[in-house]
């Protein structure tokens, strides 16, 4: 019988009874239970949270049948059997101030029914308060309390204060209730994509031990590479058959594309798991992560805080700064590493900084692929279509057709960014050639009022100079004066040399010089 993939899959039970393929994580989990009481965790969305939680249900539940053949089945010897508070706050869709609290005050309901009530008790956070109480009371064992994506709803508020601080304080007050009661309580953990901390939610909640950065957890959530390659050998085989690849090759894709995940220094690489299912259950490669959700809001806070898009390659961020997200208005790298799209690349340790980068093929291209039509004009709106064009227009030598769309990526630039033109024209000019070096060897750099950048093809080598409010003239002069060609003199492929001056009055690319360097070392 060939394995069953539970893509989108998210319940433990399902999964056990069901003959799905399951990557045995309890031994992790059996370390969680016993080390500690009370825990936060930060993954990406669609990293296995929600299945985590699942598992963490069905233990404290005492289904001990599910766990028969894992790693559990020998840790355990108890299987002591806990009330369970599972609040799951990933399905609602939160608009108004009444979204949130309809969702707390269904599953307030449904727990009151099995515990019991108290009329005394008004507003959400005095009756959950009131039930993790009776709830010990009643079964006479203490309670564990599990938070799927806590921050859903604070996360769909990004960019309307009002209802962003409504919830905030609704939920400070409802998750005060772990503080308030831990002789009640045997074990709690909260997930999200983010930490909300310092004025918000996790202000009254020190008690949490956060593990989102904690090298014992690092792999609770993802698929490390050893998992991948002995829980699915056979499936790589078989991918690399119907992809008319070898073994090694298809190893070497699956790297490129899904791998590369720290989320702890020094630790090994995390496969996205969601990814991967999705690849062994169709045998064939995509962009499956990237494609379930659009970082919007993401690309707006970039836009808003005037982002250096050429620092994605590069950032670098505090330890500090990583665990919590409140100054995403002027700093949005803390959420772009706790949703995924950049991950740790080094840590130095006298300073205590980390370095940040894309973790992989798919987000990098899908993030980079994403941010055109939210930066440049795009005359189709289809930036496939776009980058495909470009790309063959540079690998034809038709240097006149891709100015001419390079040139209509800065049409129509909005007046607000008159104010800041060269960041703008620097993030556009990122953006298109980091697309550019997907297909072609691209290599880019920028100081201060310039830019300057190799793109090689087969054919053809491009060395080109920007300027800003200068002249194509003059760009092509400093790449002359400075010699930026001649570490190709040797090269068999044809060598063109562009000069390209960006306006502030047409707020675009006002013209552009070619020359080419011929077979006797002069240009024409």
């Amino acid at each position: 019988m060939s394995k069953i993939y539970p893509v989108g899959i998210q319940s433990f039970e399902k999964i056990r009874e069901g003959g799905y393929c399951y990557i045995d994580k309890t031994s992790l989990i059996y370390s969680l239970v016993k080390s500690g009481q009370y825990y936060f965790l930060s993954r990406p969305r669609r990293f296995g949270k929600s299945l985590l939680i699942s598992t963490l249900e069905a233990y404290f539940l005492g289904r001990k049948e599910l766990f028969k053949g894992l790693a559990m089945e020998g840790l355990e010897k108890d299987w002591t059997v806990h009330p369970v508070l599972h609040l799951d706050l990933n399905t609602q869709r939160y608009d108004t101030p009444e979204a949130l609290t309809n969702v707390l005050e269904e599953n307030l309901s449904y727990w009151e029914s099995l515990y019991g009530a108290s009329e005394s008790e008004i507003g959400v956070a005095r009756r959950f308060n009131g039930i993790i109480r009776r709830a010990a009371e009643k079964t006479g064992r203490k309670v564990v309390v599990l938070v799927d994506e806590y921050d859903k709803p604070m996360l769909q508020a990004i960019g309307n204060e009002p209802l962003l601080t409504d919830y905030r304080n609704t939920l400070k007050a409802f998750y005060g209730a772990l503080k308030s009661n831990d002789n009640y309580l045997r074990f709690a953990l909260l997930t999200g994509v983010t930490k909300f901390s310092k004025v918000s939610v996790f202000s009254d909640l020190n008690n949490l031990m956060d593990i989102s950065i904690d090298d014992r957890f690092a792999s609770i959530c993802g698929i490390t590479e050893h998992e991948l390659h002995t829980d699915f050998k056979e499936d790589i085989l078989t991918l690399a058959r119907k992809n008319r690849m070898t073994e090694d090759e298809a190893k070497q894709q699956l790297k490129e594309q899904y791998d590369g995940y720290h989320f702890v220094e020094d630790s090994e690489d995390i496969y996205n798991p969601f990814s991967l299912l999705n690849t062994f259950a169709k045998m064939k490669f995509g962009s499956y992560w990237f494609e379930t959700g659009t970082p919007t809001f993401l690309v707006e806070l970039l836009q808003r805080s005037k982002y250096d898009l050429h620092r994605l390659t590069e950032e670098m961020a505090t330890a500090d700064s990583l665990g919590g997200i409140d100054t995403m208005e002027t700093n949005p790298v803390p959420i772009l590493y706790q949703s995924g799209y950049l991950t740790i690349k080094g840590f130095d340790k006298e300073f205590r900084t980390y370095e940040l980068g894309f973790p992989n093929k798919e987000v990098e291209e899908g993030f980079t692929k994403f941010l055109l039509p939210n930066y440049a004009s795009l005359t189709s709106g289809n930036p496939s279509f776009e980058i495909s064009s470009f790309v063959k227009e540079v690998r034809s030598g038709n240097i006149d057709a891709f100015m001419l769309r390079l040139q209509s990526f800065f049409a129509d630039t909005p007046y607000e960014l008159a104010r800041d033109l060269e960041r703008h024209y620097q993030n556009v000019l990122f953006i298109v050639f980091k697309l550019l070096g997907f297909y072609t060897q691209a290599e880019y750099r920028t100081s201060n009022g310039r830019i300057d950048m190799v793109v090689k093809t087969d054919r053809y080598i491009y060395v080109m100079e920007f300027k800003l409010n200068g002249s194509a003239e003059e760009a092509i002069r400093q790449i002359n004066e400075k010699g930026y060609a001649a570490p190709f003199a040797s090269d068999g492929r044809t060598l063109y040399k562009i000069g390209v001056n960006f306006s502030n009055e047409i707020r675009g690319i006002e013209g552009w010089i070619v020359e080419e360097k011929t077979d006797t070392g002069k240009s024409s």
